[in-house]
C-alpha cells in the first residue's frame, strides 16, 4: 500500500487504468442515477469496453464544481472587448517570460520550426496565453471539470461528453491515473491546454521516451503544438495578419462575419482595402483573406488575417485570441533578437 500511494504522490501519475478506484472514499449513488449519467455508462462500455463497473466507480468519484460552470458562462472572449484583452497578454511580465522561455527551449523550438514550418515565436506566444509558460496549467481536476460541464452544462452537453469519453480513452491508452490531471475549468491539460480530444489527434513524443507528456516535457509540449498548428493548415513563410486601412469605410460591413478567408486579396483591393501584407502574395487572384475590426480606445482598427490566422483560429475559435498570440509572437521575437544581438 505505502508503494501504491507514492506513486500516487507524482506530479504526473502513471498507472494501469482506473488502479485508483480503490481508493474511493465515496461514491455519490443519487448522481450515477441519474438518466443521463446511466445512459452515458451504459453506451461508453459498450463502445469502447469499459465495464460499467469502473466506469460508475469514477464518475461516482467526479466531483460538480459550481466555479467550473460560472467560469466558462463568462470567458474573456465574449465578455471583453480588444483593447481590454489584450492587455491580459501583453504584459512586460508576459514578453520577459517568453523571451526566457525561448532561450531556456531554444534546440527544441528549432527542431519543430524546421520540422513543421511553424516560427519558434508564435509556439512561444500560444504557451505563453494559454499557461503563461507552464505556470498556470490549472486548478481544477480535470476528470471533475469534465463530468460537470458533460451533465451540468446544457448548453454544451453534447460537447463536453464527447471530450470525456476521449480523455477516459486517453487515460486508459497513456496508463495515466484520471484523477491525477490537473487542467483548466474547460478540461484543457497540459503547457499548450490540449482538450483531450486534441491530445489524442495531435500530442507528439518528440523526445521519443515512449510518452507523450505535454505536463512536464517541454520538448513533447512544443512539438505537439507545432503539430496542431500544422495539421490545421499553417504554410510555412507566409503572413500571419497585418493591419489594414479601409479607404471607403463602408466595407467595414465585411468584418468580423467569420473567422474562415473567404475573399481573395484582389477583391479586397477592388473594395479599397490596404494592407502591407497583400505584397507578400504571388497569387492575389487565389489567396482567401479576411478582415477583421478590433475595438481600441480611441475607436476601431482592422486588420487582415490570412490562412495562418486562421490556423491559430483552429487552436481558439476567437479573432482577439489569435491576434492576442500573433502581436505577442512579435513583442516576443523583437526583444529576443535584441538579447540575442547584445550577448
Amino acid at each position: 500500500m505505502k508503494v501504491l500511494l507514492s506513486i500516487f504522490k507524482m506530479t504526473l501519475r502513471v498507472v494501469p487504468f482506473f488502479v485508483a478506484v480503490i481508493f474511493s472514499i465515496q461514491v455519490n449513488a443519487e448522481n450515477l442515477e441519474r438518466k443521463e449519467i446511466s445512459e452515458y455508462i451504459d453506451r461508453i462500455s459498450r463502445q469502447h469496453g469499459f465495464s460499467v463497473d469502473e466506469l460508475r466507480e469514477v464518475l461516482g468519484r467526479a466531483e460538480r464544481k459550481q466555479s467550473i460552470i460560472d467560469a466558462i458562462s463568462r470567458p474573456a472572449e465574449r465578455t471583453k472587448k480588444w483593447h481590454e484583452y489584450k492587455n491580459i497578454f501583453h504584459g512586460e511580465r508576459r514578453i520577459k517570460d517568453g523571451v526566457t522561455f525561448w532561450k531556456k527551449n531554444s534546440a527544441a523550438l528549432s527542431i519543430v520550426e524546421n520540422k513543421y514550418g511553424i516560427p519558434a515565436e508564435y509556439i512561444v506566444a500560444i504557451i505563453g496565453v494559454e499557461t503563461s509558460y507552464g505556470q498556470n496549467m490549472g486548478s481544477y481536476r480535470v476528470m471533475d471539470a469534465l463530468s460537470t460541464l458533460a451533465f451540468d452544462y446544457p448548453p454544451r452537453a453534447r460537447f463536453f461528453r464527447r471530450e470525456l469519453t476521449q480523455f477516459l480513452l486517453l487515460s486508459r491508452e497513456e496508463n495515466i491515473e484520471p484523477f491525477s490531471l490537473i487542467g483548466s475549468y474547460a478540461g484543457a491539460m497540459g503547457y499548450g491546454q490540449f482538450m483531450p480530444s486534441s491530445f489524442r489527434a495531435y500530442a507528439v513524443d518528440s523526445d521519443l521516451d515512449g510518452r507523450r507528456d505535454i505536463w512536464e516535457n517541454t520538448e513533447d509540449a512544443i512539438a505537439s503544438v507545432a503539430n496542431y498548428l500544422s495539421e490545421h493548415g499553417w504554410i510555412a513563410g507566409q503572413e500571419v495578419a497585418t493591419e489594414a486601412f479601409l479607404s471607403d469605410l463602408s466595407v467595414s460591413e465585411i468584418a468580423n462575419v467569420g473567422l474562415k478567408p473567404a475573399y481573395t486579396i484582389s477583391s479586397f483591393q477592388e473594395m479599397g482595402i490596404i494592407s502591407d501584407g497583400f505584397s507578400t502574395f504571388d497569387a492575389p487572384l487565389v489567396e482567401k483573406v479576411a478582415l477583421f475590426r478590433m475595438e481600441l480606445v480611441e475607436g476601431p482598427q482592422y486588420w487582415v488575417g490570412f490562412n495562418n490566422f486562421y490556423a491559430i483560429t483552429r487552436y481558439n475559435h476567437s479573432r482577439l485570441y489569435a491576434l492576442a498570440v500573433h502581436e505577442l509572437s512579435q513583442m516576443i521575437s523583437k526583444r529576443f533578437y535584441v538579447d540575442e544581438s547584445e550577448d
